[in-house]
Parts: C-alpha cells; structure tokens; sequence
C-alpha cells in the first residue's frame, strides 16, 4: 500500500500544475479573501484589543512582563495569538470548501485521464456530501478546542493539530473523491480496508496545511503586507487542499478499480435459499415435465 500511496502522491503533483487545476483555485481565493478582508476590516482592531486584554489578565504574561520589563508583553502577543486562533478557521474552512466542491471535480479529471472505464454508481449526492462534511468538521471543532489545554505541552502542540486536521481531511476527501464513483457498500469497504494509509495521507496533508501560518505570522510582522500576505496564505491554503484533493482521488479510485477487478475476478456465489422454501418456477416446471407424462397421455 505504500507503492501506492507515494504512486498516488507523484501523480497529484503532476495534475496540481495543470493550467485547469490552477484556474480551479482562484473561485476559493476570491470568495475567502474576500470574506477574510472584509472580516478583518471590521473586527481586527476590536479582537486584537479583545486578546490584548485577555492575555493581559493572565497571570503568567504580568509576571513575565513585569521580570522582562517590555512595558507591553500582551500587547506584543496579541497578534501572534489572535493569528493562532484564526489560522484554524481559515484552515478547515478551506478544508470543506475545496473537499465540497472542488474534490468531485478534481476526481472526475483523474477518472478521465488515469480511469476512462471507471463506472459511476452515484453513491452519495451533495446533500449527503455537505452532511458528511458538515458531521466531520463538528467532530474536529470539538476536538481541536477539548485539545487546547494540551497545546501548552510543546510536544503535543506540533501533534494534535495535524493530526485533527489529517482526520478530517482523511474523512472528507475519501468521501468527496469516491462521492460519484463508488455505492455505499464500496466506499465503505475501501474505508475498511485502507483506513490507516487514508489516515496517514491526511496527517501528511494536515502537516502541509499548517505551513501556511508562516505567512500569516509575516503578515502580522509586515502590517504594510498585510493586504498581499492574506491573498497569498489562502491561495497556498488552497492550493495544498487542491493537491490533497488530487492526492486522495488518485488512490480512492485506484483502491475502487482494485476492488472491482477483484470481485469480477472471483464473484460473490448466491445465497442458498432458506429452508423449506419453493424451489424456482422453471425448476417446479421442470420437475412436472418428465417422460412418463407423455407415455400416459399417448396411451
């Protein structure tokens, strides 16, 4: 599984720099930047006073403040801990935006270029896509914030996120990538059977969502940026979704085309009928058309 997986990554990586995949990208850009200015524009200067205030009341930065002598400790971390906490939200907002509805789309390219006989069976709609999503993004909200005291732990903070992140991703683009494709019984079978490669892409894919946030750090550093550096983390945001989105489609429909050879190869024989049941009509036909039938009638 593991040929497969780094198969399934070269060949992302090759599709993410088609001239469509690109052009892809720039709805997401425009729709979030625009959210994320206009968001910005609004309440920054009020959150930043929020958080300023917030850390201020914390014991530990008074005493630092007070042993380092800066005049102005949470002031300085505001910033840097407003961007942390909205670096989430931009993260896993992009998640279910591209996972939504890029990632059908996405698949269906791979499926044209890598599996042209590859039949659809229309297993999950995009209510059922959206409900899915809606169901894991609730879990890993949950998750992420039930997690937060453990971020203190140096550790655990370059862990836990990532690894939230890879679930939901895992969940998400599996689903997104084998919404057209598989049935129910087929995408729960290569859930069944893949889950841990599935769960390591997404911790992959989680990692390079998270690298990013350098750019939101500059940013902050560079108020005079600020206006090119948002576009640009959200396009990165984007385009590392898109490539996931790339990455799981190539392996979810491997794994689907595996799974049909294998069961056109050796069928699933019938189930026997239960006890005492009638046997077919043309068997019960057959069983009253026997010679001596005719013998009888003839004489």
């Amino acid at each position: 599984m593991i040929q497969r997986v780094l198969d399934a990554f070269v060949r992302a990586l090759g599709h993410v720099l088609l001239p469509r995949v690109i052009g892809l990208t720039l709805l997401p850009l425009l729709v979030m930047t625009a959210l994320a200015l206009g968001l910005g524009y609004f309440f920054w200067s009020g959150a930043l006073e929020w958080m300023r205030v917030a850390l201020a009341s914390w014991p530990v930065v008074d005493w630092l403040d007070s042993r380092l002598q800066l005049g102005g400790l949470a002031g300085l971390l505001a910033p840097f801990a407003l961007v942390a906490l909205v670096t989430p939200v931009i993260v896993l907002t992009s998640l279910v935006v591209v996972s939504t509805f890029m990632t059908p789309v996405l698949a269906r390219l791979v499926a044209a270029r890598r599996f042209p006989a590859l039949q659809r069976q229309q297993g999950a709609s995009l209510a059922a896509s959206i409900a899915w999503s809606a169901g894991s993004l609730l879990v890993a909200v949950v998750a992420l914030i039930l997690s937060l005291p453990l971020w203190l732990i140096p550790p655990l903070v370059l862990l836990l996120p990532p690894l939230i992140w890879g679930w939901l991703t895992y969940r998400v683009m599996s689903f997104d990538a084998l919404a057209d494709y598989a049935s129910g019984a087929e995408r729960a079978a290569i859930f069944k059977a893949h889950r841990w490669p599935l769960l390591a892409m997404g911790i992959v894919a989680g990692y390079m969502g998270a690298a990013p946030g350098i750019v939101w750090a500059s940013g902050v550093l560079f108020a005079a940026l600020f206006v090119v550096l948002v576009p640009l983390a959200i396009w990165i945001h984007t385009l590392v979704f898109v490539f996931s989105s790339l990455w799981f489609a190539h392996y979810c429909l491997d794994a689907l085309q595996q799974l049909r050879a294998a069961r056109s190869t050796h069928p699933t024989p019938p189930a026997p009928p239960p006890a005492g049941a009638l046997p077919p009509a043309d068997a019960r036909s057959s069983i009253t058309d026997v010679p001596w039938r005719d013998a009888t009638h003839s004489s």
